[in-house]
């Protein structure tokens, strides 16, 4: 099985990084890597902005002036990865999460914030080994059913993982 190795960072002070994050995040890649039969050990950069931060990636890289929840810079080409001398290991890319962005689509979709950092990591992951939903409602299928499925052996689904959301008594 693949190895990955994971750096986590945490580049932004807006929201504290919860208990168990960065395990999440390597079990998330880990699990896409076997999912998607990945041959050899893999090293992916992960790293937590404020909003601000990801709207000016998002600007720059995209050219879509918001801030949006992640942004995958993904390093290889048609499955051809550049390969760390020292270590073997093929160079993924890089994935950026805006933790403020994750808390409040947590909150909006009714789950968890570890399902939402879960999708969220799973979502990139994908898009570094070559998965763009962009390109045809079809990809996008493609991408959303892999992404289930990944949670799912995680045990973050989306059924698995909704919280109970308090009822209005301000009636």
């Amino acid at each position: 099985m693949p190895k990955v190795k994971v750096m986590v960072k945490n580049n932004q002070t807006e929201v504290r990084v919860p208990v168990g994050i960065r395990m999440l995040i390597r079990r998330c890649c880990q699990a896409v890597l076997v999912a998607e039969h990945f041959g050899q050990d893999a090293e992916v950069s992960v790293s937590f902005v404020s909003n601000a931060e990801i709207r000016r990636l998002n600007r720059i890289y995209r050219q879509k002036d918001r801030a949006t929840d992640v942004l995958s810079f993904p390093l290889g080409q048609d499955g051809h990865y550049d390969t760390n001398q020292e270590t073997g290991c093929a160079l993924l890319g890089d994935v950026v999460i805006s933790l403020e962005m994750a808390v409040k689509q947590a909150n909006m979709y009714g789950h968890s914030l570890e399902r939402e950092i879960g999708f969220l990591t799973v979502h990139s992951m994908l898009h570094l080994l070559g998965y763009d939903h962009e390109t045809s409602p079809l990809e996008e299928r493609k991408m959303r059913e892999k992404e289930e499925e990944v949670l799912g052996e995680l045990g973050i689904s989306r059924e698995a993982t909704f919280t109970n959301q308090p009822e209005d008594t301000d009636a």
